[in-house]
């Protein structure tokens, strides 16, 4: 079975949208753990929450990693990150059975793509996403790596890595949410 995460409830038909990367795809997971983190995006939340930015199309946020035996392991790049992000959010996990449209990623762990509308077989509805990544990661299916637990070089590889992102985006949502969360752009 495959899993894909939506705040929408009652989808009859899951269907392909485009991300950062311009390509309209429906996003999957062979597991129901790896969907946990797109139940929330911090740069919609920034925006809606600020009311800087109520309206989306989005820029994604996606701060996560796999270890080498394909854990997602969800990033915090700034303190509280987790929290933040996920804490009181709600939202839906559908299952969608196997199908020859659907596509392995070759690029992440137990991620598969369609370029195709599909049907959910079920819906699970997750009261807190905070709370599920929480119980994840108790169940050692995710692991989540606090901010202040990284190392030195993590850091600078987090602080040069926001920065070319900052000086690189043309998207406003996302320049402003960078600069919101990490003050060093400040400088």
């Amino acid at each position: 079975m495959y899993y894909h995460a939506s705040p929408i409830k009652d989808l009859h038909i899951l269907t392909p949208h485009t991300s950062n990367h311009g390509t309209p795809l429906l996003y999957l997971s062979a597991k129901r753990e790896n969907t946990l983190p797109y139940l929330s995006n911090a740069i919609e939340l920034y925006g809606k929450r600020s009311g800087k930015f109520p309206e989306g199309p989005y820029h994604k946020w996606a701060s996560y990693g796999f270890t080498g035996e394909g854990i997602l392991r969800l990033e915090e790049y700034y303190p509280n990150a987790a929290e933040e992000t996920y804490k009181g959010i709600s939202g839906y996990i559908y299952t969608i059975a196997p199908s020859p449209d659907i596509k392995k990623q070759q690029d992440i762990p137990y991620a598969y793509t369609s370029e195709y509308s599909m049907p959910p077989v079920s819906c699970e509805y997750i009261p807190d996403a905070y709370e599920a990544i929480l119980t994840a990661a108790r169940d050692h299916k995710i692991i989540i790596q606090k901010y202040e637990d990284n190392s030195a070089s993590k850091l600078q590889w987090i602080e040069k890595t926001i920065k070319e992102q900052f000086t690189h985006t043309q998207k406003p949502e996302y320049k402003a949410f960078l600069q919101a969360q990490f003050p060093f752009l400040q400088d």
